[in-house]
Order: C-alpha cells, then sequence, then structure tokens
C-alpha cells in the first residue's frame, strides 16, 4: 500500500534564507505521525508546501503514489488535505454546520435559496462519523474551544480528507478535552485518516503518535518508532545537543524579605479570598487546571482586571493599583500568556517592541526619540538574552516564540521590574528554546528578581519552583514545598473544592 502522501528532497527559499533543504516525510494510512523540531525548524513552512499556502522550489510530492502539483489551499483540499491551524478560522455568529460548508451550501429548487436542512443532514453525518453528539445548529460563539476545534475537524472532513494536518491542537485544552480530542483522532485512524501532529509536548506525542519525523534548522534529521525511542534521543535530535535537566535551585528563600503581599483578594467568583506571599528571589510557581482563577489573579494583581476587595502590599506597603500603569510603577511586570495579543506589537521591529514601556526614558528634550540610546539599549538585550534575530530592525511576528518571549522579558527588565508574573512562559515554544527560558528565570531569580510562574506543565512547576500554590475554583487549595511537590499530591489539589481544603501549615 503506497503512502497517503510521500515529501521527497522538497526545498524551499525565501529572501536571503534557505527555509527547507531536501526535507521529506511520508504518512502512511491511519497513521498519526509527529513532525517535531524547534520553532524555526521548517515544520511550518513545509506544511504550508503541503497544504498549498507555499509552493516548493525543488522536490516531489506524491499522493497515492502519484507525482502531484500542489499550487493552492484548493488544489490541497480537492487531494484530501485538510489543516487545522492553532489559530481556529471559524465564524463565531454562523452556526457549526454553516461554519462547515460556507460557500459550499447546498441549496433547494432552481437553485435560489439556501436548503437548511441539507446543510445540517451533511453536518450530522459527519458529526456521526467522528462519534460526536452536537448539534449542527449550534451557534459557534456558544461552543467551548475544544467543541470549536472539533467543528474545525469536521470542516475538514466534509472535503474527503484523508490527511489531517494538526498544528499545537492542544495548546488551549484542559486534560478532559485532550482526551475527547484523542478519541476522535482514534476514530479517525481507524476510517483510514492519516494525520500529521505537530507539536512540542512530549508526552502527548508518546501517547498517540507511531512514528515521529525530527526537523532541525530546515533540514530533515530523521524518522523513528515513538515506541522504544527515549524521549532525551528525541530531544537531542530536535536540539542537536543534550540539555541540561537543572531542577530548581537548591537555594533557601525563607528568609528572604517579603516583597509582595496580597490578603483576601476577591473578583466575582473568579478569585475567592486569595492570599499569599512572594519573597525577593523567589520563584513561587502557581499550578492548577484551567480555570481554577490563576491568570486572574496574576491580571487583577498588575491592574489589568478591577478587583471587589482584598489589599496588595509591595515591600511593606499598601499599593493602591487601578491599572497596569500603576503597577509598573510599583514595579510589577506581566508577562501575558498571549504575548501576540498583549506582550508584543508583531507589526514593530524587536528594538521598538523592547523600549514601548520605557518610552519616556529616551526621549531627548522631552519631545524627540533617542534612536541610538534605543539601538544600543536593544543590542545590549539581545547579546544579554541570547536573541536569535538577523537585526534589531526585523518585525518581531518574524522570529520564533521563544525569541518573542524573549523580547517581552527584555521590555520588562528595562523597565527595572522586580516583581514579574510569567503566565505560561514557555506556551508554544520548542524544547530548545524553553530550556533557554528556564535558564533566564533562574538567573532572574538569582539576581534577586521575585517571579511568580503560571503553568499548566506540572513538569514544569516542579523544575522551576521553589514553592508551590495550588488553585481550584478561584480558591487557594494548597501550598507546598519544593521537597514536598509531586505530580500527585498537585493534582490531588488542584482537582480539590475549597470546602474540602485543610488549612496550609505553611
Amino acid at each position: 500500500m503506497p503512502p497517503l502522501i510521500e515529501l521527497k528532497d522538497v526545498s524551499k527559499r525565501f529572501p536571503g534564507v534557505l527555509a527547507l533543504d531536501n526535507c521529506q516525510l511520508d504518512l502512511m494510512p491511519g497513521e498519526v505521525h509527529a513532525l517535531m523540531g524547534e520553532n524555526g525548524a521548517g515544520k511550518s513552512t513545509l506544511m504550508k508546501i503541503l497544504s498549498g499556502v507555499y509552493q516548493k522550489d525543488a522536490g516531489e510530492i506524491l499522493v497515492n503514489g502519484q507525482a502531484v502539483e500542489i499550487d493552492g489551499p484548493r488544489a490541497a483540499q480537492a487531494l484530501g488535505i485538510g489543516i487545522i491551524h492553532q489559530e481556529l478560522n471559524l465564524m463565531q455568529h454562523l452556526s457549526a454546520a454553516q461554519n462547515m460548508f460556507i460557500g459550499r451550501e447546498p441549496r433547494g429548487r432552481f437553485g435560489l435559496f439556501l436548503d437548511d436542512a441539507e446543510l445540517n443532514r451533511k453536518a450530522a453525518a459527519i458529526f456521526a462519523r467522528m462519534r460526536l453528539d452536537l448539534d449542527p445548529r449550534t451557534r459557534i460563539a456558544e461552543l467551548t474551544v475544544a467543541r470549536q476545534q472539533m467543528v474545525e475537524i469536521a470542516k475538514a472532513l466534509s472535503f474527503d480528507s484523508r490527511v489531517l494536518i494538526m498544528d499545537e491542537p492542544t495548546a488551549a485544552l484542559n486534560n478532559a478535552e485532550i482526551d475527547e480530542l484523542f478519541r476522535i483522532i482514534g476514530e479517525l485512524q481507524s476510517q483510514g485518516v492519516g494525520i500529521i501532529y505537530i507539536s512540542h509536548k512530549m508526552d502527548e506525542l508518546q501517547r498517540i503518535s507511531n512514528r515521529v519525523t525530527v526537523m532541525r534548522d530546515g533540514r530533515y534529521i530523521a524518522t523513528v518508532t515513538t515506541e522504544g525511542t527515549p524521549v532525551d534521543t528525541i530531544i537531542a535530535m530536535m536540539v542537536g545537543r543534550q540539555l541540561e535537566n537543572a531542577g530548581p535551585m537548591d537555594v533557601d528563600t525563607s528568609r528572604n524579605e517579603v516583597v509582595l503581599e496580597v490578603q483576601g483578594l476577591q473578583r466575582g467568583d473568579t478569585i475567592r479570598d486569595v492570599s499569599f506571599e512572594l519573597r525577593k528571589g523567589e520563584i513561587l510557581g502557581f499550578a492548577g487546571l484551567m480555570g481554577a482563577g490563576r491568570t486572574e489573579v496574576a491580571r487583577a494583581i498588575f491592574g489589568a482586571d478591577p478587583i471587589d476587595a482584598g489589599e496588595i502590599r509591595v515591600r511593606g506597603s499598601l499599593a493602591n493599583i487601578k491599572s497596569p500603569a500603576d503597577a509598573v510603577a510599583y514595579g510589577i511586570g506581566y508577562l501575558s500568556e498571549d504575548r501576540k495579543h498583549f506582550g508584543l506589537a508583531t507589526g514593530l521591529d524587536v528594538k521598538t517592541n523592547m523600549a514601548l514601556s520605557s518610552m519616556q526614558r529616551f526621549r531627548k528634550q522631552g519631545i524627540f526619540l533617542d534612536d541610538g540610546a534605543i539601538k544600543q539599549m536593544a543590542e545590549q538585550y539581545v547579546r544579554q538574552l541570547s536573541i536569535k534575530t538577523p537585526t534589531i530592525d526585523q518585525p518581531a511576528r518574524l522570529l520564533s516564540g521563544g525569541n518573542q518571549q524573549k523580547i517581552v522579558i527584555a521590555k520588562w527588565l528595562l523597565r527595572d521590574c522586580d516583581i514579574l508574573f510569567f503566565d505560561e512562559p514557555t506556551r508554544g515554544i520548542d524544547v530548545g528554546a524553553k530550556s533557554e527560558i528556564y535558564k533566564l528565570i533562574h538567573a532572574l531569580a538569582a539576581q534577586g528578581k521575585a517571579i511568580v510562574m503560571i503553568s499548566s506543565e506540572l513538569p514544569e512547576v516542579l523544575r522551576m519552583s521553589h514553592r508551590v500554590l495550588i488553585m481550584c475554583e478561584g480558591r487557594i487549595t494548597g501550598e507546598l514545598s519544593a521537597a514536598e511537590a509531586t505530580q500527585e499530591k498537585i493534582m490531588q489539589l488542584a482537582t480539590r473544592r475549597a470546602a474540602t481544603v485543610m488549612p496550609s501549615s505553611h
């Protein structure tokens, strides 16, 4: 049986950059084939060629053993190739069925009117194939992100897709939703659909994939079977080096100065009587399931959302924080989990993004910007944080996720913030860049910065934190020292309703 698709010696060049150099990949019917590599390795470029967004400069694409040219997205769809992007592309005001067949709606007699009954019947048939219990008439705005993603998969299947490309499909899903997605993937596998699965989460790949292809610096490195291949081997192929497995620093921060004290913080049902202390040089991990209230606490302290009650003290003094500008004035910085919307101006260049929150500092006579000083500052932080960019004039959107994250860190370091909230600091970042971000956070703590790190990845929380606070349903349900913390203990506290929680001994 020939592969569903086969890419042979595919190359792609952009002005000044060889993005892909003789890359290869094949996908068998009913297979989940993981495509891995650091950000910038060429995964997205290769998939854009397969889905018709880009055209290859060299090489060959075979579909069911036949050589083809894919000159656009419609050509890819006609060949049975569908892609589900990380950023969902659905119209919120339309129904699930309307989104699935937009531009291809069935029409009644004389072709004048839409046939809604037939539209919903066709959508329902695809949902049945997926064993998905969803009313096709439901508006997209009424669905969870996970259910919206199921509609995207159904939309791809409506083109009779035999090949599905999934790009970071679990990035915004909780554990139960991930289980449901994997169930759907299993159904599709049993029907002979092949899936190319892009993710940075090693535990997912071990659980769901049959084979793994690794890319690095635009080149094909190797294809291995998932079963029997150690994770460390895959990581080493991705980064071309062994990564340090540094755990939390063996430093006692329990007697350090308290720089942030939160008492009785309240905001509707999302933050319920939250109190904690943060010390100089400490990395305080915040763990919990999606919707536990961790991000809401960070946003409230940063002044992005109003609070109903509670006190915030910075270095012992009561802080009156009504806006992010107030928080920054108190030396508090917040790196949002959604860096592209709230951390970066992606259309602006590297140096301008770094200077954005400190523009007053770079004004001459209070009017003109000192371009020389901005340039000198940016080059200093590019060196200090090892930011990979051709030039400080490069638009931020063209950098990898890890380097974008470093630009946001530079922005807050420039403001000399000594209390930093890192919200999902490595989301969507590859393992090599993760290691660099971890080292950077450790270095900041060693310099005396006080850090709150919110993460949904328990190994990350355990690896980085001196102390862990666990939240559930808007409340802190437990506190564990680095020595006490395990994944099992954190999950017990993260799923424990506040009514059953014993008072903390810390």
